[in-house]
């Protein structure tokens, strides 16, 4: 064999050994990528742009009639639409904190006390029911019951149209809308285009899911592998980050007495299936929304997660794994709805 085809047939040999080392360090590369704790599960599905991960960024745009939630938003501040004057939506729902009212349970008229904590109206729009036993299918069908509960506003319709009737700003908007003026459809109308409206904007966790690797701290990074690994996004997921399903309180282990007190949807279809279930909230603006569950007995957000970890997932949580969650909720937080700053 001639010296040419030595060297040849070297040569090749030395190209295959070389692609093959080139290959295995390629591999170890990416294996030690996978396995440096500052990589996150969610980093790579977003990146790439997952549309099947578990949660969602809400949309940039809403779509939603601007003159009838501007009328929607003086109704919703309007405490003419109860009794006796002394009670508007803003009262059980301030939007520029949270979107509730800080308390344990709603106070209605007459200072009563209602039956469960008032859940946020912000990103209510992408909720699949409304209220906390889903009796409500949508915001139209969830807008006019505050109205006729006796433990919130307590009157009716014809009182309403009535003293709404009585002033002329509201006349002449709801006029400048409508042929009919004001009717019973046209207020839960303007109530509900606000509501759609109702949307957080520049949410860090958005800006991340959308492949702003710098919207999240390296903690807040840690809390969601950990939210996504221990399985708190079989609950809470999609674009409202909950909202769309029911589950059990207490489904794989015993909570706290205090959040027996109330058989949830079981007190509408008497399905002994049902007690103790509830519609998931959200954790949009969860930060902001304390006190927490349906009674509002837990205080910190940090004792909520523990509470959720043990019942529905059977997890004791370490500290560090409780505030590496907890700064990743805060990361939930957007600015106001753009509908409250115009």
């Amino acid at each position: 064999m001639s010296t040419r085809y030595v060297l040849l047939i070297t040569g090749l040999l030395l190209c295959i050994c070389l692609s093959l080392v080139l290959q295995f360090f390629t591999a170890e590369q990416k294996y030690r990528w996978k396995q440096n704790t500052e990589r996150s599960v969610i980093k790579m599905r977003f990146l790439e742009r997952d549309v099947d991960a578990p949660i969602q960024p809400l949309p940039k745009v809403m779509e939603y009639d601007l003159a009838w939630a501007k009328l929607g938003k003086a109704l919703f501040k309007s405490p003419l639409l109860s009794a006796d004057n002394s009670t508007s939506c803003a009262s059980c729902h301030d939007l520029y904190n949270g979107g509730d009212d800080g308390f344990p349970v709603s106070v209605g008229i007459k200072q009563q006390l209602g039956d469960r904590n008032s859940p946020t109206v912000i990103n209510a729009v992408f909720n699949f029911r409304q209220f906390w036993d889903g009796r409500s299918s949508d915001l139209i069908e969830q807008a006019p019951q505050p109205i006729h509960n006796p433990l919130e506003m307590g009157t009716n319709w014809a009182q309403v149209i009535e003293k709404l009737s009585a002033q002329p700003g509201f006349v002449s908007s709801f006029n400048a809308l409508s042929e009919e003026g004001i009717t019973e459809q046209n207020i839960i109308k303007a109530i509900v285009a606000f509501e759609e409206s109702l949307v957080s904007e520049n949410t860090p966790i958005d800006a991340f899911l959308l492949g702003d690797t710098n919207a999240l701290s390296p903690q807040q990074k840690r809390g969601y592998d950990k939210f996504v690994n221990y399985g708190c996004v079989t609950c809470h997921q999609g674009r409202n980050i909950g909202g769309n399903l029911y589950q059990k309180i207490g489904r794989l282990d015993r909570v706290p007495t205090s959040l027996q007190d109330d058989f949830g949807r079981y007190e509408l279809t008497k399905n002994e299936q049902d007690k103790y279930v509830f519609k998931v909230p959200s954790l949009r603006n969860v930060a902001d929304t304390s006190p927490y569950f349906h009674n509002g007995s837990v205080d910190e957000l940090a004792d909520a997660i523990r509470i959720m970890a043990r019942g529905q997932l059977g997890l004791e949580l370490s500290d560090e794994d409780v505030a590496d969650i907890e700064a990743l909720l805060h990361a939930f937080s957007g600015e106001l709805p753009r509908s409250l700053t115009e």
